[in-house]
């Protein structure tokens, strides 16, 4: 405990060796998020940390085939896992809440809106490749929604199966389709990009690659839309109990380091949106969620999903986490040069969907 605290700690909780007398995890754990940096601010903290930057590289090093094998780690459980607490669309990344609810259906339907409508999809049968295609809901939104022809990729055999049997089921596997396989392995060029939840996968070591590879799959006049999970402090290292238990190879980038890399690649920025509660939010319903189900999972695997859920949303609250959603392109005038086209399509796309629902 004294010398890896991050990781003790968890594995402690996990195991029932440690035990909270008066108040619950989620009291523990955010009396840590609201005194850590004092904490980081130690001499000793700061040393530790300098030690895991020496492997930092190492532990990030994701190569196609390992790639494949960290994402089945944690993408590969059981489905009947990620019911307890996802939506019904299994939407596994930050939903986007408008400030006038707590839903989390409405909320993750409100995300993937305000993602399509930075993909300017104003036209049918627009090529889209969703790089991270998790179990196919993105995808399959901006097929129906937009008419988008849409290709998923993800690295998560049961991730696959499911998407490919939801497109079968909904009607729209002439439009949508799913690969088993590695983005770096495709060779079509799309109209347009979208990779949600997936970057913080990737590691550093593979950043100029990740966006070189992009730039080589989009067309000329074609858009790219980023989200993921961010840090808004300088780039740093991984909780070493979130490497080992929950995503190995895993890395939550900064900014600073995400935009070099898309210099380096030669792309231009076009829009940045900063997501800062979203997330946190989000944990919260899940952690609920979760718990109310939680007789339903193994002991020692229900304590390290809580120790997760609950851990993750005090970050977003308390540690500097955030989601950004970086919107790409090759040429500066593949997107309007205001954002009002964002909130105009998100209300038409809402009017449309409440007309639909009457």
């Amino acid at each position: 405990m004294l010398i890896n605290p991050r990781l003790a700690a968890g594995e402690a909780y996990m195991d029932g060796t440690l035990a909270i007398e008066d108040g619950s995890l989620f009291d523990l754990i955010n009396l840590i998020g609201r005194n850590i940096e004092i904490f980081e601010n130690h001499w000793f903290s700061d040393f530790s940390a300098n030690i895991s930057r020496v492997f930092k590289r190492l532990q990030q090093y994701n190569p196609v085939g390992k790639a494949q094998q960290n994402v089945a780690h944690h993408y590969d459980l059981s489905d009947d896992l990620y019911d307890l607490f996802l939506d019904s669309d299994r939407q596994y990344s930050c939903a986007y809440f408008d400030g006038t609810h707590s839903d989390l259906e409405r909320a993750q339907d409100d995300k993937k809106r305000h993602i399509a409508a930075k993909l300017l999809l104003n036209e049918p049968r627009i090529k889209v490749l969703d790089i991270g295609s998790g179990w196919g809901g993105m995808g399959m939104y901006l097929a129906k929604t937009t008419g988008a022809d849409v290709t998923g990729v993800t690295l998560s055999k049961e991730q696959h199966k499911v998407s490919e049997q939801r497109a079968l089921d909904s009607g729209l596997s002439d439009q949508v389709r799913f690969k088993l396989q590695d983005y770096r392995d495709e060779t079509e060029t799309f109209d347009r990009i979208v990779s949600v939840g997936m970057f913080e996968h990737v590691g550093t070591v593979h950043y100029l690659e990740y966006f070189k590879k992009t730039k080589q799959l989009l067309k000329d006049d074609g858009v790219f839309l980023l989200h993921s999970i961010g840090r808004m402090k300088p780039p740093g290292v991984t909780n070493p109990w979130l490497r080992k238990y929950i995503f190995p190879g895993g890395y939550t980038p900064s900014l600073s380091e995400t935009l070099a890399a898309i210099e380096k690649a030669g792309m231009w920025v076009t829009d940045v949106e900063i997501l800062r509660l979203h997330y946190a939010d989000t944990l919260h319903l899940w952690s609920e969620r979760f718990m109310a189900q939680r007789d339903r999972a193994l002991e020692r695997f229900c304590r390290m999903w809580e120790f997760y859920l609950i851990g993750c949303e005090i970050s977003f609250r308390r540690m500097g986490q955030m989601v950004f959603q970086i919107q790409i392109a090759k040429q500066q005038d593949a997107v309007p040069l205001t954002r009002d086209y964002i909130r105009d399509w998100e209300r038409s796309m809402a009017e449309k969907a409440s007309e639909a629902a009457e």
